[in-house]
């Protein structure tokens, strides 16, 4: 009997152990960041500018502007689209994007959260929120409020851009690979822990969407093996205005045409043409 309890007492003392290492441990599973610091803007992508972003809780960040190019496909739009990053990389990272869009007529802002990109700070759920609020005033200091930009946002940049529209309606939303929820997909990847109990940030993509009326357009990739490809459709499902869900037949979650591919600029131009 004794040695029964003390059994119990030590796989007690065990659990309490593990679920207070994923509760301090999780966000560094959530939040990547990977690169350090961009070089300056101009050495990535031509005619770019350095910006430094001002949040409501004091931190200073890193952004990129990237103007409008005047090519043979497009002049410029006198419209912005403000990416709002995955969880992991930089915003040198998404450089073929921001030329790609560019091309396009699309001014583009670029930035990295709080902890990304050699910026101050931790990320958080709450934190990228500020953080994109101070994107969206950058912008809006340019002259693209938010009726003359488009949100992108991708994977878990797709419950910032989704939680930003809340507050402050974009002209259209533009969503790739977005998950329901982060509880949700914790669920998804580890199926054997509590994790609706013990996430500190919720993400609830899914259900951001369902407030949103302005023009939609959901991004799938259908060999994701990171976000479900299920998930995205539903997410797609619960837009009010979906304005185009785009199947990427074969590609995964960060394959170059899932990423920055051709069809999902055309994409983006497809909706701004919709909404604009």
């Amino acid at each position: 009997m004794k040695r029964a309890l003390i059994v119990a007492a030590v796989v007690a003392l065990v659990l309490v152990v593990l679920v207070g290492l994923i509760w301090a441990l999780q966000r560094s599973l959530v939040f990547v960041p990977m690169g350090g610091e961009p070089p300056p803007a101009a050495e990535v992508i031509e005619g770019a500018e350095d910006v430094r972003l001002h949040t409501e809780d004091g931190l200073e960040l890193g952004a990129w502007f990237v103007p409008p190019q005047d090519t043979d496909r497009a002049t410029d739009r006198e419209t912005a689209v403000l990416v709002t990053n995955g969880n992991a990389g930089n915003r040198e990272s998404r450089a073929p994007l921001a030329r790609s869009l560019a091309a396009e007529g699309f001014s583009v802002l670029l930035f990295d959260y709080r902890g990304y990109g050699g910026n101050p700070g931790s990320p958080s759920e709450a934190g990228l929120a500020m953080d994109a609020r101070a994107a969206a005033d950058a912008l809006a200091e340019r002259g693209f409020d938010a009726e003359h930009t488009v949100y992108f946002g991708e994977s878990i940049g797709a419950a910032v851009a989704a939680n930003l529209a809340v507050e402050r309606p974009p002209a259209a939303l533009f969503l790739r690979s977005p998950f329901t929820s982060l509880a949700d997909m914790g669920n998804h990847h580890y199926p054997l822990v509590p994790v609706r109990l013990l996430l500190r940030d919720e993400f609830p993509v899914a259900e951001r969407v369902a407030e949103l009326d302005m023009p939609t357009t959901v991004v799938v990739a259908d060999a994701d093996t990171i976000v479900p490809p299920e998930q995205s459709h539903e997410v797609a499902g619960a837009s009010p205005n979906l304005h185009e869900e785009v199947v990427l037949a074969g590609t995964g979650h960060n394959d170059p045409a899932t990423v920055h591919g051709p069809e999902v600029v055309a994409a983006v131009a497809r909706l701004a043409d919709h909404a604009l």
